[in-house]
């Protein structure tokens, strides 16, 4: 299946939705680990540890954290790492502290090392997490008995190729881009990379004039291009970036030099300004994983595991370890997706349905 396929296969229907193996050889021992005790809804309490409230996808996620608890009449916390790991991490030990075997977190680390103090602190006290995005290769949920719930995430490479051809598209096949990328050592950041130089190097006549890490922060991104428009002026047919965040940044640039819809950028996410930056002929594509959706499906996971709706350690490792579907969104078919998703008002998401967006296992 192409990258394309890959991402067609989940069709234009945003509202979908989504976790468990038992211990086996090589299981660590952590203190607290497999313990298990059901709470009543009401007696949980919710936190989704994000990086910011002043990027998009972020706020999409915290809403979707207070929708799902909203409905199951819990308490919800926002904790904000603002990208600093010490912080993220202190964070959450401060909430386990107050909540003990009741806390219910949703997680995305700053950093894949953050994952593993975060699993460990959270078994410790008997609480439930479910992380995204970012873990070590060797953490695993299982590992920790039914603690740490999953870990969930979306395949970069295939969103990094699609994106990459259709910003070459737009371009008309051929010419000189510039990119933006994430944190280095952010997982999604090294695929969404990869797919991007893959579709380079199958493409052959595009150039790639500069490539920059604005750690997935618009106003970095913002500073990068306007430094860029300067340096290579009309050289520049294309700005391809790794998140919707820093290709709002680097669109606001275009903006202010008169460029916007001369230079198309692309993204990945699908935030409703990318999304409309698409819809008006400024953006070639993004790639929606739906924010929200993600902030209230980690919760209910962790949650399920709390109530003892699930078992997690009953699960098989690949409803705890895998990548959900995402959905490219091109200029050729935004104005469907926008019909279908933002105008006619969809559904709630059915928080119940854990595996609905299952792709496959990590």
């Amino acid at each position: 299946m192409s990258p394309r396929s890959f991402y067609e296969a989940a069709k234009l229907n945003r509202r979908r939705f989504l976790i468990g193996s038992a211990l086996g050889a090589g299981t660590l021992i952590v203190p607290g680990a497999g313990l298990r005790a059901a709470f009543a809804a009401e007696d949980v309490a919710l936190a989704s540890s994000i990086r910011s409230l002043s990027n998009a996808f972020h706020v999409a996620w915290n809403k979707g954290g207070e929708a799902f608890a909203q409905s199951i009449g819990a308490p919800h916390s926002a904790l904000i790492t603002e990208g600093n790991s010490e912080k993220g991490v202190a964070d959450i030990r401060a909430f386990l502290a107050q909540n003990g075997a009741k806390s219910v977190l949703g997680v995305d680390p700053n950093d894949a090392p953050d994952a593993r103090p975060i699993a460990e602190a959270v078994s410790e006290a008997g609480g439930f997490v479910t992380t995204v995005w970012n873990k070590p290769d060797d953490l695993h949920p299982w590992d920790f008995g039914d603690n740490y719930v999953a870990h969930m995430s979306f395949d970069g490479n295939p969103a990094g190729v699609d994106t990459a051809n259709a910003l070459f598209e737009s371009m008309g096949g051929s010419g000189g881009i510039v990119a933006l990328g994430g944190i280095p050592s952010n997982t999604p950041a090294i695929q969404r990379k990869a797919g991007l130089m893959k579709a380079i190097e199958d493409n052959g006549n595009i150039e790639l004039l500069d490539f920059q890490d604005a750690d997935w922060d618009a106003t970095k991104a913002n500073n990068i291009v306007s430094a860029w428009v300067t340096r290579f002026g009309s050289d520049i047919k294309g700005i391809w970036a790794a998140n919707d965040g820093m290709a709002i940044g680097a669109l606001e640039a275009l903006r202010a030099e008169g460029l916007a819809g001369q230079i198309l950028v692309t993204g990945i996410d699908g935030t409703k300004d990318a999304i409309t930056a698409v819809k008006n002929g400024e953006m070639a594509a993004t790639v929606d994983w739906d924010p929200s959706w993600i902030g209230g499906i980690a919760l209910s996971l962790s949650y399920h595991a709390a109530t003892g709706k699930l078992t997690p350690s009953s699960e098989p490792k690949e409803h705890r370890e895998f990548y959900a579907n995402g959905v490219t969104i091109t200029q050729a078919d935004v104005e469907e997706y926008w019909k279908t998703n933002i105008e006619s008002s969809p559904p709630a998401p059915d928080w119940n349905d854990l595996w609905g967006r299952f792709d496959r296992q990590i």
